[in-house]
């Protein structure tokens, strides 16, 4: 079993509660837009990191994180990219890929708003984790605690955080 901290749209916080929750899970998954590579290097000094680049992000995090991600970790696959969609709103080239990969959880970020759903269509659990930074019009910063274990995805927990 392992539990994940899945968070987006830091644009370059990275503060102590965020912090505290990163090492509290055996891994981070960061949906793009960090804005700054510090924000990279920090968490993966505190655990096992997954992310990918956003549209604020520059050449440095780039090199550390692709557009999109395919993985499979205890049994899950999982697929994330910053801006996808949402159920029944996906982007045209992005549905393309949840068809052709067939994950059990799609992540995404970029838009600041919170929203974890089931995609019976697609039948996949979409998770878009909010903002983790203080910058957009968000009144909360939002993260989201999940556990992977033989396949299953349990234990969702939203995380709000004071902006």
């Amino acid at each position: 079993m392992k539990k994940v901290l899945i968070l987006s749209d830091t644009h370059s916080l990275i503060d102590a509660p965020i912090l505290k929750y990163a090492k509290a899970h055996d891994e981070v998954w960061h949906a793009g837009d960090w804005g700054t590579i510090d924000v990279y290097d920090q968490l993966t000094e505190l655990t096992p990191v997954k992310g990918v680049y956003g549209n604020i992000d520059g050449q440095t995090i780039r090199s550390e994180n692709p557009k999109g991600r395919c993985f499979t970790v205890e049994g899950v696959k999982v697929l994330m990219t910053h801006i996808g969609g949402y159920p029944k709103r996906y982007n045209a080239d992005f549905k393309e890929r949840i068809v052709k990969e067939k994950p059990a959880l799609v992540i995404t970020g970029h838009s600041h708003i919170l929203k974890v759903v089931y995609d019976h269509k697609l039948k996949h659990l979409h998770i878009n984790p909010g903002a983790a930074g203080i910058h957009g019009f968000h009144k909360v910063r939002t993260m989201v605690s999940i556990e992977v274990a033989e396949g299953k995805i349990s234990n969702a927990k939203v995380i709000e955080l004071k902006k």
